[in-house]
């Protein structure tokens, strides 16, 4: 499935966070065949004092130097391979920070991660955070990001690049017969044994427990007593974790666009199906009011309003129609726009109706002017794919977290094939490409280790929880659901569209999170703003 991605992505060309639909992301949970009950499983804290082995990377300190943007300065910073076998070797992170700014005396360190998994947590910083974040929160803190494991400039995953890539992002993902079926399953494959043959040592040691116990690593070093800590979308579930592993140690939480770790990765699937059918209802809804839209029309003395379920049935008559004629996009590369690229580029707008505009625009040169050049840009944005035809790593990373975060979703095609009508019924639009997107952990080089748990994080300073109602990615259950699990969360609702709420426009979002991460006054448990 889709993986989660910063809201901000493509209007800022930052970190872009969501996998493709040949990336099956569903990192906080597992699933097997087998019932597993998240309600028998906590995520245990890790003792206070520190092992023996470690005492060589706790007694690190950052060594900064410029890294070639103004203000900003890096250093690199060493974390052990596996954690159980510290003689097997390290692992180099790359860390980032803007220095506060003043006045005012400053509160430690505040980490950022933008989620993922595989965004590149450094790139956010420079691009984002640490030039957009409230001037109060920038004047107090450091901000800082380290990339974890496997992850952009943090000894990243490789598996699949340039005309590979390009290949696999247009395989056929809602495959019609037994052919089709079987070269998309060869896509799952060939793509993680590239994973396999390019990583094999590290892909063993990317999971969410190791980047969290490397961020305490991180912390130390940097000389702060806890982590103050701002995580979006998968970055929820990394926050989320790090709190359960080291609860004393956590200070000022906030955790935007919350998964829950309780989840299987079928239900994990299935509920972000659904999520991004609303958000697509609300896009439809918008749509058919404005005079462009290329997927019906607004109330005329001649016509009636479409309505949002005729708005989906013709988006997938076009999809259906590309699939069996892609268009032209005039790209260097000569890609032309089928149905996968062009489904791709719808999703990547869902993340933010600030990108609506652009998606109307888009559909509209396609299925009026057999031009796909703007969904194919959007379905690029997407990928991380760059003008020179390369792809940066968080595919890869993505793909190699989530497949080692829990088992796969499903193991066989006939399963997908099963489970494919309740797909479709969660989500028209998009739940049959949503359900074969299920598949490729199936495949993956290495087992899993992690399972659905609960994090309770007991004796934790006050970590708030923020959920969106109509967000597409980490649907608003999820947040709620997190917020009951820890023991001292304040669950924060934004009554909105677009994933995550932290600085998206809300006045009343943005003050509540200032004020926790300012004064360490959290808001009131079940605070709603709009």
């Amino acid at each position: 499935m889709y993986t989660r991605r910063s809201s901000r992505s493509l209007r800022i060309g930052g970190t872009l966070l969501a996998a493709a639909l040949l990336t099956s992301a569903c990192s906080a949970g597992a699933s097997t065949n087998a019932a597993t009950s998240a309600a028998d499983v906590a995520l245990a804290a890790l003792p206070r004092s520190t092992p023996a082995a470690l005492t060589p990377y706790y007694g690190q300190k950052a060594r900064w130097h410029g890294c070639g943007v103004p203000e900003f300065e890096c250093a690199t910073l060493k974390v052990p391979l596996d954690y159980d076998r510290t003689a097997d070797g390290d692992v180099r992170l790359a860390v980032a920070r803007k220095k506060a700014t003043g006045p005012g005396k400053r509160l430690e360190s505040l980490f950022v991660n933008p989620g993922g998994p595989g965004g590149s947590a450094v790139g956010y910083l420079q691009a984002y955070a640490g030039i957009g974040y409230p001037a109060a929160v920038r004047a107090r803190y450091d901000m800082v990001a380290v990339d974890p494991r496997g992850v952009a400039s943090s000894e990243p995953v490789k598996c699949l690049d340039g005309r590979d890539m390009d290949t696999y992002a247009q395989t056929d993902v809602t495959p019609d017969d037994a052919g089709e079926t079987t070269e998309l399953v060869d896509a799952y494959k060939k793509f993680a044994e590239g994973c396999g043959a390019h990583s094999a040592k590290l892909l063993r040691h990317v999971s969410t427990v190791e980047t969290a116990r490397d961020m305490d690593i991180v912390r130390a070093a940097l000389g702060d007593a806890k982590l103050n800590y701002v995580g979006a979308s998968y970055g929820t579930f990394l926050g989320a974790t790090y709190a359960g592993l080291f609860p004393g140690r956590s200070g000022r939480l906030v955790l935007d666009g919350a998964m829950d770790p309780s989840l299987s990765a079928r239900r994990l699937n299935l509920d972000q199906t659904v999520g991004f059918e609303t958000a697509f209802q609300s896009f439809a809804k918008d749509c058919v009011q404005q005079p462009d839209c290329p997927l019906g029309t607004k109330t005329t003395k001649t016509t009636k309003t479409t309505t949002t379920a005729q708005a989906g049935r013709k988006l997938r008559t076009f999809f259906a129609e590309l699939d069996a004629h892609p268009i032209p996009t005039g790209d260097a590369d000569r890609r032309t726009l089928g149905e996968a690229l062009a489904t791709i580029g719808v999703i990547a707008a869902m993340y933010d109706e600030s990108s609506w505009a652009q998606l109307r625009e888009a559909l509209g040169s396609a299925m009026k002017e057999n031009d796909g050049a703007g969904l194919l840009v959007l379905a690029d944005s997407y990928y991380a794919r760059g003008a020179d035809g390369r792809y940066g790593n968080l595919m890869s990373a993505n793909a190699a977290v989530n497949c080692l975060d829990l088992p796969p979703a499903y193991d066989s095609p006939e399963e997908v094939e099963k489970a494919v009508p309740t797909f479709e019924k969660a989500s028209p639009v998009f739940g049959e490409g949503l359900a074969w997107a299920s598949l490729n952990c199936a495949y993956w080089p290495v087992g899993p280790t992690g399972e659905p748990h609960r994090i309770k994080a007991e004796g934790a300073a006050p970590i708030v929880v923020v959920g969106t109602t109509r967000d597409p990615a980490t649907p608003y259950r999820w947040a709620r659901s997190l917020a009951a699990q820890l023991s001292s969360a304040r669950l924060l609702t934004y009554d909105g569209d677009g994933h995550t709420a932290y600085g998206r426009g809300s006045t009343c979002i943005d003050s509540a999170i200032d004020a926790y991460l300012l004064r360490g006054t959290p808001p009131t448990d079940g605070k709603r703003c709009s």
